[in-house]
């Protein structure tokens, strides 16, 4: 299932001055916390349970993340990490975002995850339960009327 994406998961913070490196704007490594926050939020939205450490429950993994650098961000500026879920899959979901500078007023970076959802004590993927497939076509349509 795909969806026309309108990031429907917002996480404002401020940039921290200790995330600017020897050049002075934000280190590269640091947009992919930003998207992880991002990413988190949207868990939480969706209900969705983590397995206790060492657990053997099943919840979601990270695959593969992705992400453009379109404009240097420094501090102090004030960001809005935004994301919404693509494309829905067996077992695995597509998730887009974007980060916006309020400095700036512009898109700075976009970028992309896959999130498996997966079994741990098998350490396979394992089908999206009913109910999570529904939170998250609830989730992305709601945004879209």
């Amino acid at each position: 299932m795909e969806f026309e994406t309108r990031y429907p998961v917002r996480v404002e913070q401020e940039v921290a001055w200790g995330e600017q490196d020897k050049l002075g704007h934000v280190n590269n490594t640091v947009y992919f916390r930003y998207f992880e926050n991002a990413r988190i939020a949207q868990f939480e939205r969706l209900g969705l349970q983590f397995p206790e450490p060492g657990g053997h429950g099943c919840g979601p993994i990270l695959a593969t993340t992705h992400c453009d650098f379109l404009r240097p961000i420094h501090f102090p500026d004030r960001l809005r990490t935004e994301i919404g879920i693509s494309k829905l899959g067996k077992s695995s979901f597509v998730q887009l975002y974007r980060i916006f500078s309020c400095s700036q007023q512009e898109v700075v970076a976009k970028g992309s995850s896959v999130s498996v959802y997966y079994d741990y004590a098998t350490g396979k993927s394992a089908p999206i339960p009913d109910e999570l497939r529904q939170a998250i076509v609830e989730l992305e349509i709601q945004r879209m009327r």
